[in-house]
Parts: structure tokens; C-alpha cells; sequence
């Protein structure tokens, strides 16, 4: 094992015949590297260590293809991720590496912005991907539409696919149903209240509102897979009197609602139809209605560099999607007339969500691997799920439940 400087790399005799690019990577990873540690494990065995000054988590690289390093120059970090989905690399515990890449690393984490031509291509490409009404529902597709029993097999019986809020439990369905008390919560509705939730789901917060809450609701979708779902789970539940659902794009909603509530939704919106979507939650609003939103954000310093380089999320996650920075959530419901109310954030909880679903998704895959997913699939899911977790632990993302008032009423 070798502790080399990060700024030289000599050629002694351990260190010969080095892969082109490696001591560049090296180099940039040595500085990026302030807390925890990051061990590179050559094809044939050899470790080169960059250890951080201050404490962290401890990562380990093993190196399959020596063409990663060329990739992560030329193509940057989202060409790295790429040679993971290829098996040009792996990690005995990719938790850790995620942790370490958002641990307090930024020079790590932006060290790699690849070349200028290649970012500009990517950008094309998500720009194609852009949310009009037919454009969001093939994105939509390409996620959600995986198969309905793909997701149960490693959600919470109530299929629930966003952050949930633990309170003093470890039980994540009763986090998730914490998660739903605290929206309505926010709300300020009484029972026979009529709440608008865009972006449903399988149906778990109307099953929830409507069921232990009282609440009648209109609920919108625009995944097939999931509007039949949560149909048959409503009827099933003896709620199809308090609880509609619709497979309909928020845009082309008509009428007014006492409350509006929206879990994880705007994400899917896009940075274009931004304005609109607060034009919709104002319209739809009665005046002195409250809305509630859970939103992810991305960090303020780094919203200017996720908005012009698409990430992998982006790539092979969430086509279309885009997250805000906190800011935005102030002043684009103000420039449509709502009143910010203040919010209720929880990062840390997404971090562990997502954790237990890395667990449950492994644990289930020899499940999933007969529903047709290949390794590459399992290499993709582990890799979103991973990032996601080390993004919310170290706050480069956060979740929050936004309130918002129409004024007025």
C-alpha cells in the first residue's frame, strides 16, 4: 500500500506502469480529499491511500478498467458514474464512497467538471427532455413506470416513495405516516375539507387524509401505472366517496380547493414550467387556502453548476427532473401571489429513508433480478440510492415541507 503526496507522483518501483491519467485523478483527489479517507485498488492489487486531515468515512475504489481515469477526466464525474454502471469499477461498501464524495469534500465533489464540449451535450440533451405536457408523461413513464410490483417489493406496505419523517420511531411506515400527519397538519383543514394533492403517488397520503383524516381529495397523476393503483387501492380501502383520482397533468386542473398538497412533485416540474406551477397552486387555491409542498432542494452555492451540468439522476433517474434551491421556493410563490408560512426541514431523515431502501432493494434482488432487471440495473438503482443517501446526510440536498397562503378569504 502506498501513501503517495497527492500533488507528485514519482515513479518508484511500486508505483511503475500506472494507467494514463491516474496521477492526475490522484493529484486533484489528494487535494479534494480534506476529511476521511480514499484508497484506489489497482487491477493487480496494488492500494494507493489519500488520507484527509480531518476524520470522515473511509472509501475504497477497486479498479476493473483502467480507462476509468481517461473517462473521469474527459467526461467528469457523470463519465465516472457511467463506468460504474459499465463495471469499471466497484466498491466493497459504496455507502462509504457516497458519503465521502459529499462529507465536506468540495473540492472533491466539483474537482472533475470534465470537458466543456461533452457538458454541452449533455445539457442539450436534458433540454430535449423538457416538460411539456407529452414530454412529462414519457418521463414520467421511464421512472414510475418500472411495474408497480417492482416498488413493492422494497417500499413500506404503504408504498410510499418519498422522504419520511421519524419521530420516535424506527418503523419506516410509521415514519412515512408521520410524514403524512405532519401535511396535514399543515394544511389548517378540518374534516370535509376538499384538498387537491398533485403528483399521488400510489395513493398513500389519500388514503391516509381520507381515511384517518376525514378529508375528501382530488388527486393527480399523469403515471398510468400508478393511477391504477391507487384506484384499486382507494376502492379497496371503502374510500372511493372521498377520494378521486385523476390521470390528469396539474396544468389542466380546473376549480378551486380548500387546501393543496404536493409530495415530492415539484421536482418532476422543471425549471421552465416553474412559474407556472405556482400560477396553478395560487389559481387552484381558494383564497385563504393553505398549500403544503415537500420539496427536495439542492444546496444555494451549488444550484448554478446543477442547473447547466446534468447529473446522473437526471441521465438515468429522473429524466427532466431539476431541483430548486431553497431561495426559489421563496420567490416564485411570492411573484404568484401566495404567502411564504415558513417550512418544516429534514434531510437527515431522507438520508435514513433512503438507506433502509438500499437495504430492502438488495435484500430483495434476487426477486427483482427475475422480473427481468439485469446487474446493470441493480448497479444503477444501488448508485442512485447511494448518492441520494450521502446528499441528504451531508446537507448538499435537503427536504422540506413547504407552506404557502393565498391571501385573502
Amino acid at each position: 500500500m502506498f501513501d503517495m503526496d497527492a500533488k507528485v507522483l514519482t515513479e518508484t518501483t511500486g508505483q511503475k506502469n500506472l494507467p494514463r491519467w491516474f496521477a492526475r485523478v490522484f493529484s486533484v483527489a489528494g487535494r479534494g480529499v480534506a476529511h476521511g479517507r480514499l484508497d484506489f485498488v489497482m487491477p493487480d492489487g496494488r492500494r494507493f491511500r489519500i488520507q484527509g486531515a480531518g476524520p470522515g468515512p473511509q472509501a475504497e475504489v477497486v479498479v476493473h478498467d483502467p480507462d476509468i481515469f481517461a473517462r473521469l477526466i474527459r467526461e467528469g464525474d457523470l463519465g465516472f458514474c457511467e463506468a460504474y454502471l459499465d463495471g469499471g469499477w466497484s466498491s466493497p461498501d459504496l455507502m462509504a464512497f457516497m458519503d465521502l464524495i459529499h462529507a465536506d469534500n468540495d473540492d472533491l465533489y466539483d474537482g472533475f467538471p470534465g470537458l466543456g464540449l461533452l457538458r454541452k451535450y449533455e445539457a442539450f440533451r436534458h433540454w430535449l427532455r423538457g416538460n411539456s405536457r407529452a414530454q412529462a408523461r414519457r418521463n414520467i413513464a421511464a421512472h414510475y413506470d418500472l411495474g408497480n410490483d417492482f416498488y413493492a417489493l422494497w417500499l413500506d406496505p404503504s408504498m410510499t416513495y418519498s422522504s419520511a419523517l421519524y419521530r420516535g420511531t424506527d418503523d419506516l411506515q410509521e415514519a412515512q405516516r408521520q410524514k403524512y400527519a405532519a401535511m396535514v397538519d399543515a394544511l389548517d383543514v378540518a374534516p370535509g375539507a376538499h384538498v387537491l394533492e398533485i403528483g399521488c403517488g400510489w395513493g398513500g397520503f389519500a388514503e391516509y387524509a381520507a381515511g384517518e383524516r376525514g378529508l375528501r381529495l382530488t388527486c393527480l397523476t399523469i403515471s398510468q401505472a400508478q393511477h391504477d393503483y391507487a384506484v384499486a387501492r382507494i376502492a379497496r380501502a371503502g374510500l372511493s366517496d372521498r377520494v378521486e383520482i385523476r390521470l390528469q397533468d396539474y396544468r389542466d386542473t380546473t376549480g378551486q380547493f380548500d387546501a393543496i398538497a404536493s409530495i415530492e412533485m415539484f421536482e418532476a416540474v422543471g425549471e421552465k414550467y416553474w412559474p407556472t406551477y405556482f400560477d396553478v397552486v395560487h389559481n387552484r387555491l381558494k383564497p385563504g387556502g393553505k398549500a403544503c409542498l415537500q420539496v427536495i432542494t439542492v444546496q444555494e452555492k451549488r444550484f448554478e453548476i446543477y442547473r447547466q451540468t446534468p447529473d446522473f439522476i437526471q441521465k438515468y433517474i429522473f429524466p427532466g427532473g431539476m431541483l430548486p434551491p431553497p431561495s426559489k421556493m421563496q420567490s416564485l410563490p411570492q411573484a404568484a401571489g401566495l404567502r411564504p408560512l415558513g417550512g418544516l426541514s429534514f434531510g437527515r431523515d431522507y438520508a435514513r429513508t433512503l438507506r433502509v431502501w438500499h437495504e430492502r432493494f438488495n435484500a430483495r434482488w434476487p426477486e427483482i433480478a427475475a422480473m427481468g432487471f439485469d446487474a446493470r440495473f441493480r448497479r444503477m438503482w444501488n448508485f442512485y440510492l447511494a448518492s441520494c443517501a450521502g446528499a441528504f446526510e451531508y446537507g448538499n440536498c435537503d427536504v422540506t415541507q413547504f407552506r404557502y397562503e393565498r391571501p385573502g378569504g
